[in-house]
């Protein structure tokens, strides 16, 4: 009997030992994930506001330019991969929460990872044919 209760089987939910998951079986990588992105997205928010502050009135052209720079179309990137990841990360994690059954809560998830990489790809494209036409 004492050996039964301190199994690593028995440290687990009863739905977690019918399942054959533990605890952290995913959640782990999802919370490294949303910290890892809103670490990125800190100093990205940051200049990305303030260089849409620096660009208030500016015309359409000087914007342009603006974005086809090296240095910003990089970082425009950079803040779209880290935005569109940590959008759906997080939509990930409150539709594995509230979405039930099982075979919804999929649908839901692939939804949300498939609108997440069209509106990052079109961002993404957007940059590029500035950068290119530039």
């Amino acid at each position: 009997m004492a050996n039964e209760t301190s199994s690593p089987a028995s440290m687990r939910s009863a739905l977690g030992r019918v399942r054959g998951l533990g605890s952290a079986r995913k959640g782990t990588h999802h919370w490294w994930m949303a910290r890892v992105t809103s670490l990125a997205l800190l100093p990205l928010t940051f200049w990305f506001v303030f260089s849409m502050i620096g660009l208030a009135g500016a015309s359409y052209v000087e914007t342009v330019l603006w974005i086809a720079r090296p240095f910003n179309a990089v970082l425009l990137l950079a803040l779209i991969a880290a935005t569109f990841h940590h959008m759906a990360s997080g939509l990930q994690v409150v539709a594995e929460d509230y979405v039930r059954p099982d075979t919804t809560q999929m649908l839901v998830v692939l939804a949300i990872k498939g609108v997440s990489i069209l509106l990052a790809l079109a961002c993404a494209v957007a940059v590029i044919r500035i950068v290119a036409a530039a």
